[in-house]
């Protein structure tokens, strides 16, 4: 029964957009349920509501600049706030007699056996990841970009990636938990290697 009630915001947002329900009426719902720790719905809304008409008033966004407007965690994301990534604890460098411990192995066999690779924005992570591509892609490989500074450092890594799955994160937790301190690296269920 409990589970029944979590759906009903969700099936009853839908029967709202199958019912047609105008962009103003949608418009003026703020909570749709609320945990304690709930916020507005209308900015995650704003994109699938944008009003393409044009206005009589000038545009906020056009007369702002985007360097000097506020950072905001609702709406859709913006690469500026993400950025910068660190990754204390891990640097990029060869690991040469590297092995991963036992229990890591053990925790990597048993759980997601996807393969998965941590890269920096560096020269030596855009060269190995130039020349490992198509390895990666053919184990099916995932990759976690653990150190950009800039929005260009990004792009460069997608346009190396040529496709390759990439998000962007601290890699630190994951790499203290598998004993490992250097990057790029892959990591398999087998093991690790550069």
């Amino acid at each position: 029964m409990q589970s029944n009630r979590s759906l009903l915001p969700i099936i009853g947002l839908g029967l709202l957009f199958s019912f047609g329900v105008s962009a103003n009426a949608l418009a003026e719902l703020k909570i749709i349920y609320d945990n304690g720790q709930t916020r507005p719905l209308a900015p995650l809304l704003e994109p699938l509501l944008a009003d393409d008409s044009p206005s009589s008033e000038p545009a906020e966004s056009a007369t702002l600049d985007p360097s000097s407007s506020p950072l905001s965690s609702d709406g859709p994301a913006d690469l500026r706030n993400l950025l910068p990534v660190r990754s204390p604890g891990l640097i990029v460098g060869d690991i040469a007699g590297s092995a991963l411990r036992p229990e890591a192995l053990a925790r990597l066999a048993q759980g997601n056996p996807r393969p998965f690779f941590l890269i920096g924005s560096d020269a030596m992570s855009l060269r190995w990841l130039a020349s490992h591509r198509d390895v990666l892609e053919d184990l099916g490989a995932v990759g976690m970009l653990v150190q950009a500074e800039t929005e260009n450092d990004v792009r460069r890594v997608a346009e190396m990636a040529q496709g390759l799955s990439i998000t962007l994160g601290s890699g630190s937790d994951l790499a203290a938990a598998l004993g490992i301190d250097r990057y790029p690296v892959l990591i398999t269920p087998d093991g690790i290697r550069q």
